[in-house]
C-alpha cells in the first residue's frame, strides 16, 4: 500500500528541517536519517527562515518552548508557508499550560499545516475538548479504543476540516484523518511509551515522508505512522527474544526503521480504512 512513499523518501532525500525540543534533537535527527531522509535542526531565529524556506519538509514540536524557539518557529513556518515547504505540527502537552494553547492559537491563526500529529489528549486538546492529558503524556480516560473509535474518528475527521491539516494521532490504535478518509493502525507495542521521544520521532518522520510525497500527505502521514508501528512490534520482539530493557528497545527501533522496506511494512502492517 505505502510502498512509493518509502521508495520516494529513499530516492529524494528529502531535506527535512526540525525544529524540536533539546530533549529528542538526537533522536529525531537519527530516525531521519535512518529513514533515508537528511535533517538539519537548526533554531537559530536569524537563519531558521533560510533554512525552512529551503528544505523539503518542516516539522515543528512544542515539547520545550522558550522565547526564543518559539520566534524561530514563527519565521520557520512563515517561510516554508511562502516556498509551499510541508509543515507538521506537534502540539507537544497542549493543554498542559496556558502558554502552551496561546502559542497553537497563535500558529493556527497565522499559518497553514499538512499534518497535526500528537497524542489524542493533544489532539482533544487542539479541537475544544475535554481532555484528561499528563504534562506531555496522554491521560488514560482519553485512550482510544475499539469502543469508542467511531466516535473518534468523526472527531478527528472534523477537526482535520477545521484546520485544513492532515490530523494524526497516536496511540493503541492510530488514527489518521483527513476529512474524506481515516486510516486506523493497531501497530506498536506499549514499550514505545516507556522510550522518551517516539512520538518526535514519529513526528520527524512524518515531516520527512510528506517532504520526499508533497502531493500524497494523507497517505506518507499514515506510512509514516505504520512504519513506526512496524518498527515498534520489531524492536519489542528482539528486544523480548535477548532479555534486554528499553535502552536496546531504543536502537532497534531505530534499527528498524532504516531497514524498513516495503515487503518488512505491507508484512507487518495491521491496518484498515474508514
Amino acid at each position: 500500500m505505502f510502498e512509493e512513499i518509502l521508495q520516494n523518501v529513499r530516492l529524494k532525500k528529502p531535506l527535512t528541517h526540525c525544529i524540536t525540543n533539546y530533549i529528542t534533537t538526537n533522536d529525531c535527527a537519527n530516525v531521519v536519517l535512518a529513514c533515508g531522509a537528511s535533517p538539519t535542526m537548526a533554531e537559530a531565529e536569524q537563519e531558521a527562515a533560510e533554512i525552512a524556506a529551503q528544505a523539503n519538509g518542516l516539522d515543528i514540536n512544542i515539547g520545550n518552548l522558550n522565547s526564543h524557539t518559539v520566534l524561530a518557529m514563527h519565521r520557520a513556518i512563515a517561510a516554508a508557508n511562502q516556498a509551499k515547504v510541508p509543515v507538521v505540527l506537534d502540539p507537544v502537552g497542549a493543554g498542559a499550560s496556558s502558554y502552551r494553547m496561546q502559542t497553537l492559537r497563535d500558529f493556527f491563526a497565522q499559518y497553514r499545516f499538512s499534518v497535526v500529529r500528537g497524542n489524542v489528549s493533544e489532539l482533544l486538546a487542539v479541537g475544544g475538548a475535554a481532555s484528561n492529558t499528563k504534562g506531555v503524556d496522554a491521560g488514560a480516560a482519553d485512550a482510544v479504543t475499539e469502543e469508542n473509535l467511531e466516535e473518534r474518528v468523526a472527531f478527528f475527521k472534523q477537526l482535520s476540516a477545521k484546520l485544513g491539516a492532515v490530523v494524526s494521532v497516536s496511540g493503541a490504535i492510530d488514527i489518521i484523518a483527513s476529512p474524506e478518509k481515516a486510516y486506523i493502525c493497531r501497530n506498536g507495542h506499549p514499550m514505545m511509551s516507556c522510550v522518551t521521544g517516539t512520538g518526535c520521532m514519529l513526528s520527524a518522520l512524518t515531516a520527512a515522508y510528506c517532504g520526499g510525497n508533497p502531493d500524497k500527505i494523507l497517505e506518507a502521514a499514515a506510512a509514516a505512522t505504520v512504519a513506526m508501528g512496524v518498527a515498534g512490534d520489531i524492536a519489542y520482539r528482539k528486544t523480548t527474544e535477548q532479555g534486554l530493557g528499553t535502552g536496546s528497545f531504543r536502537v532497534y527501533l531505530i534499527d528498524a526503521i532504516s531497514l524498513m522496506d516495503a515487503e518488512t511494512l505491507n508484512g507487518g502492517m495491521k491496518v484498515e480504512i474508514r
